[in-house]
């Protein structure tokens, strides 16, 4: 592979790491200039056929339509129904009476209740939500994003029920549990370290930590170890899910634990019935209820909705895949299906639900833009050779030091497509080819590049996009890209440089 080409593959991504984070420019303007110039490189640098490019360029298009931006518009109009009920402030009150303490908070939220979002539905959900919710509780809108964005790194790698890790498996061909439990070792200190980074974050330093070390720990090490015995013992589908409900429940335990010691008195804060928390949870309810009935682990109810998706062929380039609509498996459906019928347990009517609806799509055109465009500049990359060309330059670059920099590879795939699993068709083949070649660990290198994928999610312009939704502040995503690209690049040099010692100790390489 020609220097050249490495240089002309990665102007796409300059141009975005430039335009967002330093020019400061509207995304929407940003990713467009971004694909258009990826479109010429393309055609003239990679010749791929104006045919083609163009198709590649519709087929991102769609998917960035569907199923993201259809999901996008889900998650926030399940926010948006349930704050305008006054389900939000119920919430808001029962947890309050947990804790009126924003870093337990955010632990209960962003890192328990966003790891089970990502877990059960993934595309954007586990940003949106969470960030709403913080919103309500006082948090400073760009710090909610901030916080929800680095919460929504390492339980991506099981996100969707495992989907990331199982398409990495397939992929590669390579056993899927042993692969699933190298990745939960890979990923046990990053686990446990995320929480503390996000009560820092909180409260704006390492004096946040003081009376609450114990439960940020507890928090990280009650999610990381059930993961690693049920990868180990099961599979890819339940870490995060089982994960993330039981660090729910350990953290929420022992912040009463702490309340109770310390006295709290909360006179102030309105008490409510179980039935009302329930009513107002109801759409949450129902979100978790119909995407797990709908997942893999129940395969008569996932193989009936799957039956419904219509394959279109978009791209007209060899190997080409056809563009699938899942109508009712999507969890865009299952979650405006949860919460049409959650707003109706509150008491809107179905004039009222779509009015709602409305709104909530009429304020998204700027981020449908922004994903659309990054999608699609992805998607070109990818049938061009792009993408390919900078992994495979990075590969020869290295030599046998490679290992330092696998996860940088993942990274790098998500970031340029703002999904893990995506990352993980683009170079899951070429981490196995590298691990060959040197004599590595298999398990160990590929699993590398789902690790550093987690960390590409933090700043991939999609997450970016749908963050800056979430808070209702488009045009805040240069401000947000600036503050996460600091927190991610620590997030890779830990990775880089705990993978690499941990696989000399236990001689992977």
């Amino acid at each position: 592979m020609s220097i050249l080409a490495f240089v002309l593959a990665l102007l796409p991504i300059v141009w975005l790491i430039v335009s967002l984070g330093f020019l400061k420019m509207r995304a929407p303007l940003a990713c467009i200039i971004g694909l258009i110039l990826t479109i010429i490189l393309a055609i003239f640098g990679f010749k791929l056929s104006p045919l083609n490019t163009f198709t590649g360029t519709i087929d991102g298009i769609a998917l960035g339509l569907w199923p993201i931006v259809y999901v996008i518009i889900a998650a926030l109009f399940t926010y948006n129904v349930t704050n305008k009920s006054g389900g939000i402030r119920i919430i808001q009150d029962v947890l309050s009476s947990i804790t009126t303490d924003k870093r337990i908070l955010v632990l209960i939220i962003a890192w328990g209740f966003g790891g089970f979002l990502e877990a059960i539905a993934g595309f954007g959900t586990a940003v949106a939500i969470p960030a709403g919710i913080l919103i309500a509780f006082g948090f400073e809108p760009i710090k909610a994003a901030i916080i929800c964005l680095i919460a929504n790194t390492t339980p991506t790698a099981f996100g969707a029920v495992g989907l990331p890790v199982i398409t990495l498996a397939n992929v590669t061909q390579l056993p899927q549990k042993p692969l699933s439990y190298t990745v939960t070792l890979q990923l046990l200190f990053l686990v446990i370290i995320i929480p503390y980074i996000l009560v820092i974050l909180t409260g704006n330093g390492f004096k946040s930590l003081k009376g609450v070390g114990f439960i940020t720990f507890m928090a990280g090490l009650s999610f990381a170890l059930p993961q690693i015995f049920i990868a180990k013992f099961i599979g890819a589908e339940l870490p995060a899910i089982l994960g993330s409900l039981i660090c729910i429940g350990i953290t929420v335990l022992l912040a009463k634990l702490k309340n109770k010691k310390n006295i709290e008195t909360k006179s102030d804060i309105p008490q409510h019935s179980p039935k009302e928390f329930i009513r107002a949870c109801s759409p949450f309810i129902l979100v978790f209820v119909f995407v797990l009935l709908a997942s893999s682990l129940f395969p008569p109810i996932n193989h009936f909705l799957n039956a419904f998706t219509s394959k279109i062929q978009i791209y007209t380039g060899k190997n080409a895949s056809p563009f699938s609509i899942n109508w009712l498996s999507s969890p865009g459906t299952l979650i405006l299906l949860a919460t049409f019928i959650g707003g109706k347990i509150q008491g809107f009517n179905f004039k009222q639900l779509f009015e709602i609806l409305f709104t909530t799509i009429k304020g998204l055109g700027k981020t449908a833009i922004t994903v659309c465009s990054i999608v699609a500049l992805a998607k070109v990359m990818g049938y061009a050779g792009m993408t390919q060309a900078l992994a495979t330059s990075f590969v020869k670059i290295m030599g046998p030091f490679y290992p330092v920099i696998a996860p940088l590879i993942g990274a790098l795939g998500t970031f340029i497509t703002g999904s893990d699993t995506s990352a993980n068709v683009l170079f899951g083949n070429l981490q196995l080819s590298a691990a060959k070649s040197l004599g590595a660990d298999v398990n160990w290198v590929v699993s590398s590049n789902m690790v550093g994928a987690t960390a590409g999610k933090m700043i991939s312009p999609q997450s970016i996009a749908v963050a800056s939704a979430a808070i209702n502040k488009e045009g805040s995503e240069s401000t947000i890209l600036k503050q996460a690209l600091k927190w991610c690049g620590l997030y890779l040099v830990i990775i880089c440089i705990y993978l690499y010692v941990s696989g000399l100790l236990l001689h992977k390489f």
